[in-house]
């Protein structure tokens, strides 16, 4: 029977030390957030992290843009954000509507203050095995999570499931530079179970629901399961079959209750770090 690996009381941990660190600054840490339009998972989303960094003692300012803003308009919106210096991370979530392209606007947001870790200043250093100013925030928490719960990484062979930029590809090279065997596997991997039953981590983000099943984890392997999928019954579901899984992996991450809490943690984290940086640089 695999050990649960609590999500939420690990990221209340973090986030409890965040909001005491917070409480002694004499400027708070500063987050915005853009959503445009209006899709219901984005809008729950956004609301989510508004309240946790008003929680946690940021100022927080969401701006809530209509569905068919131009592209100038929201490229205006984020220069406007990275030359305030009240704003320390700005975070556009996505997905964006059809007629915008997403590189088009996080590659405008200052790296100092890419709270999702998604320019490629970022992602260039994270390949490079340097410290990016932020880490994506699901990769760091799946780290943080398997950190926590004393799972070795280094010499271990992980899978990732899934080649996401937001996701699966940052979560890979953070493996890489803790020194595990990493395999990325993705839609187009053959004999998938072959390649998942030698791993000793199983991280899946497909967002396919119970896709691993317990004839594909080799026994004692820590399993993260980043998928989240509402059934028709109405519940929340994850890429891995949970039930059937939890009797053979060693550890395993809930859904919900695992993985999600962790990647709100870690952009407060995120806000945080970016907020001191930002004051360093401004002395």
């Amino acid at each position: 029977m695999a050990t649960i690996i609590d999500g939420k009381k690990c990221a209340e941990k973090i986030l409890d030390d965040i909001k005491n660190r917070v409480s002694n600054l004499t400027q708070k840490p500063g987050l915005s957030v853009i959503l445009v339009g209006c899709d219901p998972a984005s809008s729950v989303y956004v609301k989510n992290k508004e309240k946790k960094a008003l929680e946690t003692g940021f100022n927080s300012s969401v701006y809530k843009l209509p569905e068919n803003i131009t592209k100038e308009e929201l490229l205006a919106l984020i220069e406007k954000l990275n030359k305030d210096d009240t704003v320390d991370g700005i975070l556009l979530q996505l997905p964006l509507p059809k007629h915008l392209n997403p590189s088009d606007f996080l590659d405008k947001i200052d790296p100092k203050k890419d709270v999702d870790g998604f320019h490629p200043v970022n992602s260039g250093k994270l390949l490079n095995n340097e410290k990016p100013y932020a880490i994506s925030c699901t990769p760091k928490g799946i780290i943080r999570l398997l950190e926590s719960y004393n799972i070795q990484i280094e010499g271990k062979n992980a899978v990732v499931i899934g080649r996401s930029n937001i996701v699966g590809k940052p979560v890979s090279m953070l493996l890489l530079n803790k020194n595990a065997t990493v395999t990325i596997a993705h839609s187009k991997t053959k004999n998938l179970s072959e390649i998942t039953k030698k791993a000793d981590i199983i991280i899946s983000a497909t967002g396919r629901a119970n896709m691993v099943t317990s004839d594909m984890v080799k026994e004692g392997a820590a399993v993260i399961d980043v998928g989240i999928i509402r059934g028709n019954d109405g519940k929340l579901k994850g890429d891995v079959d949970f039930n059937s899984v939890k009797d053979v992996a060693g550890f395993i991450t809930p859904v919900p209750g695992g993985v999600g809490p962790m990647t709100i943690a870690m952009l407060m984290e995120n806000t945080l770090e970016l907020h001191l940086l930002n004051k360093e640089n401004q002395r």
